[in-house]
């Protein structure tokens, strides 16, 4: 006998949904079949969501097959690159919990039995994945893929840094034309380790999508097959009535980290992971990373860390052949989607024609799996490729991906110049009034401050100028793009907006960092050094002169966000 679907209990209590779906539709035989709901971020706003459509087709029709009654629902991101430069960008980190939201509107107004849902990029995937957790909707999520490199390996995180030259003169109007018209040839995420390719990672590391499904061809069979495969999966789920949160757990997070370290994944995961994992009744935070980083082996050679574009980790054996790698780490008995356990995944995969595919499609590109994938007794880096510092200046933390910083920069002191605001802070580095051995700090650009922007432009007119890229810092408790390189800082807590040290700091004020001992520390005032102490005094005087900065944001979502916000090393979600 069949189980009771929570679809058939609702539908008792509404008598007018029946004739509601009749009216869409649907067949007096499909009021009695499973419901699995499909959310995805399908719309004409970037190329990681504009080719979903024929995913959402083939899941639909994937489950029909299976016997179930399929229903579309859309909910469209935004990109995150076409929304830097301008206050746009405000609004990322804050889509990615109206996302959230809206999923969670959709399932309860609504109940399904199981939910398929497809995304590609930065803030839909953890948007999503935030919102299963939050419905615990036996779920199967589908990475939308990653596009192409483009011409002689050209990828979007370098449009950053031929700006920079082309403001400075360096290039001329022609050469910049021609990077921005080559550096995205296809639909599909952008094709280097940032937070959108992190985060399709993240699905299948956390075992809600299924096997080597994260980082396929945006534009190939295999992901279309996927989205097929998915179907069938869901179909599974929801007569099973197996929830979300019995198949992630603390191990199924753990085992995230433990790839993001083997893959240099973008710093926004630990914005982001802890947010997902709070929706399923997890506690992780940024000490999580620090404790899974720290002496964990990092393997990958893909781009902004290493050499590869991203679309080359599908070639090297994709996320299982990164696990493989680091396999007697992760917690093999994790349960995911497919009703099996990790460990029998990756056993599976070997026994499938996957990797043969994986070979077969590396061989065309004329590179070795060891190019890209290097084994885990003969690693990149032995110690992690993220670090949280602690300090008078980050006494709840800040973040820095230390595997893309120079290493004549693991430890500087540094001279402090303040802004508060990102416009300024890249006006003064473009108009070359930063100096080597500066500290750059923005601020006001946190979660209560402004919503928590990425400083993509101004990291990147830093780590593209020769002298700068390897002599300053940019300290901020703003956020990073997954594309950024170079010795960033980020994610300062407290922020500024709550009076933390970082709102303090003074123009000559010394900033002392030292990744391998994890500080960040204010050393001296106005170009002295100085005891512990007496700075703390100092601190002490100046906070009872400072003063609140006006809230940025009087109505809409941002004043919203900007009130119910958490610290970023908690994750940043809305309390």
């Amino acid at each position: 006998m069949r189980r009771q679907l929570k679809s058939e209990s609702v539908r008792r209590l509404a008598p007018e949904m029946d004739p509601l779906r009749l009216g869409m539709g649907w067949s007096a035989a499909d009021l009695d079949k499973p419901k699995i709901l499909i959310e995805s971020t399908f719309g004409d706003s970037h190329p990681g969501s504009s080719g979903l459509f024929s995913l959402v087709d083939r899941a639909m029709d994937s489950v029909k097959k299976s016997g179930g009654r399929p229903a579309r629902y859309f909910v469209t991101d935004i990109c995150d690159g076409q929304a830097q430069g301008h206050d746009g960008i405000n609004y990322s980190l804050a889509s990615r919990d109206m996302i959230a939201g809206i999923v969670e509107i959709h399932n309860n107004a609504t109940p399904f039995d199981a939910g398929i849902f497809i995304a590609s990029c930065d803030k839909g995937l953890p948007g999503l994945l935030m919102g299963i957790g939050r419905t615990n909707l036996p779920s199967v999520v589908v990475p939308g893929g990653v596009m192409s490199a483009g011409p002689d390996l050209l990828t979007l995180e370098m449009i950053g840094k031929y700006n920079a030259q082309y403001a400075r003169g360096e290039i001329n109007e022609s050469q910049f034309s021609y990077y921005k018209h080559n550096a995205c040839p296809s639909c599909g995420a952008c094709s280097f380790m940032g937070t959108a390719c992190t985060m399709q990672v993240m699905s299948e590391a956390l075992g809600l999508a299924l096997p080597g499904t994260a980082l396929l061809p945006a534009v190939g069979n295999e992901l279309l097959a996927t989205a097929e495969k998915a179907g069938e999966a869901a179909m599974k789920l929801a007569l099973s009535g197996k929830p979300a949160r019995e198949i992630v757990t603390l191990e199924s997070f753990e085992n995230a980290i433990m790839v993001h370290a083997a893959i240099s994944g973008s710093t926004n995961a630990i914005l982001h992971l802890p947010a997902i994992a709070h929706e399923f009744g997890v506690e992780i935070d940024a000490e999580t990373f620090e404790r899974i980083h720290k002496n964990a082996h990092y393997i990958l050679n893909v781009r902004p860390a290493g050499y590869w574009p991203a679309e080359y980790v599908f070639y090297a054996g994709g996320v299982p052949a990164v696990m493989e790698e680091i396999r007697h780490l992760l917690h093999l008995d994790a349960l995911t989607v497919t009703g099996k356990t990790l460990g029998d995944n990756l056993d599976d995969i070997k026994k499938s024609d996957y990797y043969a595919l994986c070979d077969e499609m590396r061989r065309h590109k004329g590179v070795s799996k060891e190019d890209i994938l290097r084994s885990f007794d003969n690693p990149i880096g032995k110690n992690g490729t993220i670090a949280i510092l602690k300090g008078n200046l980050a006494p709840d933390g800040a973040v820095i991906k230390h595997s893309a910083v120079p290493k004549e920069m693991f430890h500087a002191v540094l001279r402090a110049r303040t802004f508060d605001c990102d416009e300024d802070a890249i006006s003064a580095v473009l108009s070359h009034s930063i100096n080597p051995g500066d500290a750059v700090i923005v601020r006001y650009e946190g979660p209560k401050g402004s919503g928590m922007p990425e400083l993509f432009y101004t990291t990147e007119a830093i780590s593209s100028d020769p002298a700068l890229g390897r002599s300053i810092a940019l300290i901020t408790d703003g956020r990073f793009s997954g594309a950024s390189t170079g010795p960033s800082i980020g994610h300062v807590s407290p922020e500024a907006a709550e009076g933390g040290p970082i709102a303090l700091i003074q123009d000559g004020d010394l900033i002392e960092l030292d990744i391998s001992n994890r500080r960040l520390d204010i050393i001296g005032i106005a170009g002295e050094r100085m005891d512990i102490e007496d700075i703390a005094r100092i601190l002490a005087d100046r906070r009872e002169c400072w003063k609140p900065h006006p809230s940025k944001y009087k109505s809409g979502v941002l004043k919203i966000y900007s009130e119910h916000a958490t610290n970023p090393m908690k994750g940043g979600y809305m309390l």
